[in-house]
């Protein structure tokens, strides 16, 4: 992307924080993962190889009922996210690969599934137990998985 001399001047400003917004994003993470354990007796959260430190910049769920989950969630005052809701094999970008809806089934799936949970690095603890029980609300504990 292209940017202009004020979105450049935010940008330089903003960088400064980045480091210490990354460490906050994966404290919250940690702290969703510790709620969800406590209130599912099992751990959730993405998939972090352990050669890897994670920037979290969205904390992304599954469930089988999307919109219903999502309207629950709204109708407690808890907002959310739907970040890739097209898989990549069919994106406009790779259209010339000629993949076609049914060629990947699991990604197909996974996209119309998942939902993001509200992550920022100024989200607290108290805001993250209610987002965990609105969630534990509305699903039966082993309908939530992690992606």
């Amino acid at each position: 992307g292209r940017l202009d001399a004020i979105q450049a001047g935010i940008l330089q400003v903003k960088l400064r924080h980045l480091p210490e917004w990354t460490q906050s994003r994966r404290e919250a993470a940690a702290r969703y993962r510790e709620l969800f354990t406590q209130a599912d007796s099992r751990e959730l959260a993405p998939y972090e190889p352990e050669w890897a430190k994670a920037v979290y910049h969205l904390f992304v769920v599954r469930v089988p009922d999307r919109e219903g989950f999502m309207r629950h969630l709204a109708e407690a005052g808890i907002g959310t996210g739907i970040h890739y809701p097209v898989p990549l094999h069919l994106q406009k970008a790779y259209s010339s690969l000629g993949y076609q809806a049914g060629d990947f089934p699991v990604a197909e799936r996974t996209a119309s599934e998942i939902v993001s949970l509200p992550m920022f690095p100024q989200l607290t603890a108290d805001q993250q137990k209610r987002v965990v029980a609105g969630v534990m609300g509305v699903l039966a504990p082993a309908v939530l998985t992690s992606i």
